[in-house]
């Protein structure tokens, strides 16, 4: 209901308990995603004494349209294999997907999951003795590692609809707060003087809203708030969104 309660509870508990606690901003689930398509032509030759790992993958990296949505299902990449005339072996074809869908858990942006790409595989080349299943699945791995820049990734952050309601004189100040906070209108509605806003707001910017929502109301506000979509994060918050986030994967 607000950070009030929060600040109560955490109270009582150090003081009925006389457990310590630690009280933080909640962190926001952001995604990485690509941007623009890219061709690759990967080879992963390696040679370590005995069998050797040796894969060459070719094809296409690109965002995921309506379509490829429809067709993955759900899934956050959509693997499309093309290549014909055994180029390479269709055993080894699964552990290829294995290498990618492995890389799209944790982005080399700032380690949050990475979504929506479809990955077309075309062509590619084999060795009858140092190719193998963890020789393709490395050879994937090290494609996108290493060309995943080339999409022009940007982060996506989580944009909510929130729905506010509030008398009717204090609706522009309100209107003012959303948009202090990144937020779009997109509708008002007034009914017997209480007043409705549909609004998206980010996900960062709603921390502390509850009680900055009752200080504009005298109390007399509130809002419900759920999941509506993902949205590029601007650039410049981009920027200290991935300095912050690097800062806390360093090892201590």
């Amino acid at each position: 209901m607000g950070e009030l309660h929060l600040e109560v509870y955490t109270e009582r508990i150090r003081r009925e308990y006389g457990v310590e606690v630690e009280v933080g901003a909640p962190k926001v689930s952001y995604r990485e995603s690509g941007t623009v398509a890219f061709e690759f032509n990967h080879t992963r030759k390696k040679q370590t004494g005995g069998s050797g790992q040796f894969g060459n993958i070719v094809g296409t990296i690109s965002p995921m349209t309506d379509e490829d949505r429809e067709e993955a299902e759900g899934s956050e990449m959509l693997f499309v294999d093309k290549v014909t005339g055994g180029r390479i072996p269709k055993n080894f074809i699964p552990a290829i997907e294995k290498g990618f869908r492995l890389m799209m858990e944790k982005g080399p942006v700032a380690g949050y999951p990475v979504v929506g790409l479809t990955v077309v595989l075309l062509d590619g080349k084999y060795h009858d003795v140092d190719s193998s299943d963890m020789a393709f699945m490395l050879t994937a791995q090290e494609c996108f590692r290493q060309n995943f820049n080339r999409m022009k990734p940007v982060l996506l952050e989580p944009i909510m609809l929130m729905e506010i309601e509030c008398p009717e004189e204090f609706q522009g100040s309100v209107v003012g707060q959303v948009a202090s906070k990144r937020g779009i209108v997109a509708s008002t509605e007034t009914q017997n003087k209480v007043t409705t806003i549909i609004c998206d707001v980010p996900l960062a910017e709603t921390f502390g809203f509850s009680t900055d929502l009752r200080s504009q109301t005298q109390g007399q506000g509130s809002f419900s708030m759920e999941l509506h979509k993902y949205s590029p994060v601007p650039s410049n918050i981009q920027i200290e969104i991935i300095a912050e986030r690097k800062a806390e994967l360093q090892p201590a």
